[in-house]
This record gives structure tokens, C-alpha cells and sequence, in this order.
């Protein structure tokens, strides 16, 4: 099934693109979220009607994730932990405590986003990236000291 996008989505294109998909994934996923709609005639001319609002609309959204990916590039975000001999922590870091951690500085950022391969187990600095859309990616610095 063809259908539009209405948002950029990582995996299938940017906004306003036409896309082939399958038909599960089009009605059960992307239309019913807004994400897309199906690529009939009509949709299309009016597609080329308003690919200049769409791109507009676009192009803002990535400037405010460009903003934002500067402003989290600038913090430092320390993470206390519990730890025990030979500075072993007690469990480890998730995507959820830096979330939590980047929410008390004042953002909000789904930990989805953030691209942690694996939890943090040892003490130290790390640059964690935060994927905010296809395009911005903001790198933010943890340190996990103990508490």
C-alpha cells in the first residue's frame, strides 16, 4: 500500500514523501496515529497543495529540536549510585535515570530516545547520545559518581 507521510519516520522517509508499505502496517499502525494516510488521487493533489505547509511545519520542528539539542549538548548531569567494594554498583544506569536525571535539570525527553546499548555499570564519565528526531541528535554528559 502507498501511502503519505505526514511526519518523518527514521526508517521510511521525511515528511511528504510517498512511500510503498505494508498493508498491516499502514492501517493498523500509521494511519491510525496520524503518521500517514493512504495515497489516493485525491490525497495526492492535495499533497502538492500543501508540501509548501508541510515542509514548513518540517523544517520548524527540526529547528526546535535543534535548540534543544543544544541546550541538552550543554549540561552535566551527575548520577549518584550506591556501590560497594572495589566501586561495583549496586544494579546499574538505565535510560530511565537519565531521563529522570535530564527531567530535574528542566527537559523533557522520552527515554526512548536516548541510545544507551546497555546499562551503565561502573563509575565514570559518559557521552550519552539522545536521539530527538531522524535528523538531531544531541550528545549529553553523565557522570555516575558514588552517593
Amino acid at each position: 500500500m502507498e501511502v503519505i507521510l505526514n511526519e518523518s519516520i527514521e526508517s521510511l522517509g521525511k515528511a511528504g514523501d510517498i512511500v510503498k508499505v505494508a498493508d498491516g502496517y499502514a492501517r493498523n499502525y500509521l494511519i491510525p496515529k496520524g503518521l500517514a494516510m493512504i495515497a489516493n488521487r485525491k490525497n495526492v493533489v492535495q499533497l502538492e497543495k500543501q508540501r509548501a505547509a508541510i515542509l514548513e511545519k518540517a523544517a520548524k520542528i527540526k529547528q526546535e529540536f535543534e535548540a534543544l539539542s543544544e541546550q541538552l549538548s550543554k549540561l552535566d548531569i551527575e548520577i549518584p549510585v550506591k556501590v560497594g567494594e572495589e566501586e561495583k554498583l549496586y544494579g546499574s544506569v538505565t535510560s530511565m535515570d537519565i531521563a529522570k536525571a535530564i527531567e530535574e535539570k528542566g527537559y523533557t525527553v522520552d527515554r526512548k530516545k536516548i541510545v544507551l546499548p546497555e546499562p551503565i555499570k561502573a563509575l565514570g564519565e559518559y557521552e550519552i547520545p539522545i536521539k530527538l528526531s531522524p535528523d538531531v541528535t544531541a550528545t549529553v554528559n553523565v557522570k555516575v559518581v558514588a552517593g
